[in-house]
């Protein structure tokens, strides 16, 4: 995982933009300058023992980059600013995992003394672990139009795919056999994002969403997402009955069977392997 391997820091300090962001119409036409700081989460360690730039980050390049955007680009707000540009240097740089930025404007038109105004925000990308069902249709089709989906998302990257099994429905019984999967992902999405884009990815599945437990086109359900326990209205992670579940804990670890779960501490294959036999679904020889 990402968070895993990059410990390290490039820092960029006070790095001077003329550019044209603001509220007000004349701060758009006329300009400033801002100020930016970037601490940008990486793994220098090859680079250091190697002596070779290729593995480590041209900090060059990466202040290049920022004037360029941010002279390119125009926003009303300094948290604008800092949103767009943090996910344009995630997506721009492979080998950077996480971004600290500080957008800074000692400019800023306030009729009062004042030193300077800035927003600071961290971002960074995310792994998460997915469980893909169908059990309508054409099973196949469905699950490979989601991973089509998710790979062309443009804050996802696909990481792993498990096999699929076959298994009887869990819930409500009286419905066809389930083909399921399980996946991993890096993604910049925070959850409540996430399980919008999934549940958009369902919906252009033409599920409908009649029945609990029901019979569907195309399941998606968020299992993992670092290490987080959360909760809304909208999603629960860890998912709160993925431990009652041979047809996401075999496919999952066949993917992460040394993830421990951070409420229940066990890893996937523990669960898995501690799972009763009264509650496995899974169709053997199919």
């Amino acid at each position: 995982m990402y968070s895993e391997l990059a410990k390290d820091k490039i820092i960029i300090e006070n790095l001077e933009v003329f550019a044209h962001h603001g509220v007000l119409a004349e701060e758009q036409k006329n300009g400033q300058i801002f100020q930016v700081n970037a601490v940008l989460y990486t793994d220098v360690h090859r680079a250091g023992l190697e002596d070779n730039l290729f593995y480590s980050i041209d900090y060059g390049q990466i202040c290049q980059f920022i004037t360029n955007w941010m002279q390119e680009n125009t926003y009303q707000l300094l948290e604008a600013v800092a949103e767009k540009l943090s996910k344009a240097l995630l997506l721009k740089y492979d080998r950077v995992a996480a971004v600290d930025l500080e957008i800074r404007k000692p400019q800023a038109p306030i009729p009062l003394p004042f030193g300077c105004v800035s927003v600071q925000i961290h971002r960074s990308w995310h792994t998460a672990y997915l469980a893909v069902g169908s059990n309508m249709g054409d099973r196949v089709q469905y699950i490979s139009g989601a991973i089509r989906a998710l790979t062309s998302h443009p804050q996802i990257k696909v990481m792993k795919v498990s096999d699929l099994i076959m298994s009887r429905p869990y819930g409500v019984l009286e419905q066809e056999y389930f083909l399921n999967g399980a996946l991993e992902i890096e993604t910049l999405l925070e959850p409540e994002e996430l399980m919008d884009a999934l549940h958009d990815m369902e919906n252009a599945a033409g599920r409908k969403r009649v029945r609990h437990w029901g019979p569907r086109t195309l399941d998606l359900d968020i299992i993992f997402y670092d290490k987080l326990v959360y909760e809304s209205d909208n999603v629960v992670i860890p998912h709160s009955d993925m431990q009652n579940r041979d047809f996401v804990l075999e496919p999952l670890s066949t993917l992460a069977p040394y993830y421990r779960h951070p409420l229940l501490g066990k890893t996937v294959m523990q669960l898995y392997q501690e799972l009763p036999a009264d509650k496995r679904t899974k169709i053997e020889g199919m």
